[in-house]
């Protein structure tokens, strides 16, 4: 049944280290349950509301990565992608949450054709396997800069853009406090090491009054008032184009991006390919279309997915085991928001760590092919973008090896993709 439902495989998985993986995922990514909310909020979306519907988006997303592509990876509303909706479209340029909603719909419906007919998966078959290489390494440095600037080890410096923060007091110390003693853990080999860490540091944290839990349970809010709220006045609007197509782009690449960083670092790539791309991707495009009618922003495989692919899920058990914590959190939602920032921190710069083994595979004496990965790899935390550096990889890939006359790297496919990557740029 298990083998049916999720490719769970007994023979080289463990029923036990794959429910742990999924735990160990929804502990590393249960922040948006607090800044999805937070974020929305901003745009003048109901926050209770929000905070229901981002549960309700992130089971049905990760149920479907868990059944139809039957692979680890889990799905909640993309941060990045909520904060262009909120500050971007609602507040910058002053559309309404229902206009941006109505975006989100319409690029769900975009995805799933993309889908449909291949593209998406023969975008993904184009990419050079230096970058998708690159990709994996670029995203490890990504994340643990995500975790060392959300647990305050890395803070704003408004003369070299970033500096360390106090790590001798608050969360930065409880977060480097956390990073020892799950590495030893690590060292010694303990199962479930990054779930053990991150609730050891939880609480760590009381005694210090970082980590506060007044209560356990609490009933789900409404989701009516964002629910199917959208403004179909507007869909053919020249507005309406330039806010889905930048979507389009942001969505498409830091998926691609996610899914191919972490199963390269799984070990699941067959021949350079995503092993059941295609349903991989249906489910994205899926979820993302669910989750506007139940009124959140775009919802994307989570980076932090790795946390679980490092703790050793190789399944759909593993994203299923996620679902079904998301599921619980929407009851016990005090529970799982007060574990602290910094108890995830740990676990996020050491899979920044692992994310990294790939390097070995890019040959840097070839500087046509570790010059676009460095790129790649260098972008992507210095511009908080997945997307980012993938497209700038991409496109610095094309033009090296063109001006370069190394003709025989380059495809038409890789062309098309450059020259649509440099319009997203001047659009």
């Amino acid at each position: 049944m298990l083998k049916s439902l999720f490719g769970f495989d007994p023979r080289n998985m463990s029923v036990k280290t794959e429910i742990l993986a999924g735990i160990t995922t929804f502990l590393t990514m249960a922040y948006i349950l607090a800044v999805n909310p937070k974020i929305l909020g901003d745009a003048g979306m109901n926050p209770d509301a929000v905070f229901t519907t981002t549960i309700i988006a992130s089971v049905i997303g990760t149920l479907f990565m868990s059944i139809l592509a039957r692979l680890p990876f889990a799905l909640a509303p993309g941060m990045g992608l909520n904060a262009f909706f909120a500050y971007t479209m609602c507040m910058a340029m002053g559309y309404s949450w229902q206009f941006a909603l109505t975006a989100v719909l319409i690029e769900g419906v975009i995805f799933i054709i993309l889908t449909l007919t291949n593209l998406r998966e023969a975008i993904v078959n184009a990419i050079p396997l230096t970058l998708k290489n690159a990709i994996s390494v670029g995203i490890g440095f990504f994340i643990a800069f995500i975790g060392l600037q959300g647990s305050g080890i890395i803070v704003n410096n408004e003369a070299t853009l970033v500096s360390l923060g106090h790590i001798t007091s608050g969360t930065a110390l409880l977060a480097m406090l956390g990073i020892v003693f799950t590495a030893v853990l690590l060292i010694l080999k303990v199962k479930g090491a990054f779930l053990i860490g991150i609730l050891l540091t939880t609480l760590i944290g009381i005694p210090m009054g970082i980590t506060h839990m007044d209560r356990v349970v609490s009933t789900p809010p409404s989701i009516e008032p964002i629910f199917m709220k959208f403004e179909w006045g507007s869909i053919l609007t020249p507005n309406m184009f330039i806010a889905v197509l930048t979507m389009l782009f942001v969505d498409l690449f830091d998926t691609i991006g996610t899914l191919v960083g972490v199963s390269t670092k799984a070990g699941m790539m067959v021949d350079g390919k995503i092993p059941n791309a295609r349903k991989a991707f249906l489910s994205d495009a899926i979820a993302t279309l669910t989750g506007a009618m139940l009124g959140t922003s775009t919802v994307t495989t989570y980076v932090e997915s790795a946390s679980g692919v490092a703790e050793g899920g190789r399944s759909g058990l593993t994203s299923f085991t996620t679902a079904v914590c998301f599921l619980l959190a929407l009851f016990f939602a005090p529970l799982f928001l007060s574990i602290p920032s910094a108890a995830t921190t740990p676990v996020l710069v050491l899979v920044g760590l692992m994310m990294m083994t790939p390097v070995v595979k890019i040959d840097l004496n070839d500087f046509s092919e570790s010059v676009p990965a460095f790129i790649c790899i260098i972008f992507m935390p210095l511009t908080y973008s997945i997307s980012d550096g993938v497209l700038l990889g991409l496109i610095s890939y094309v033009i090296i090896n063109l001006l370069s006359r190394k003709f025989n790297k380059l495809s038409i496919s890789l062309f098309v993709l450059c020259l649509l990557f440099m319009v997203k740029y001047f659009i």
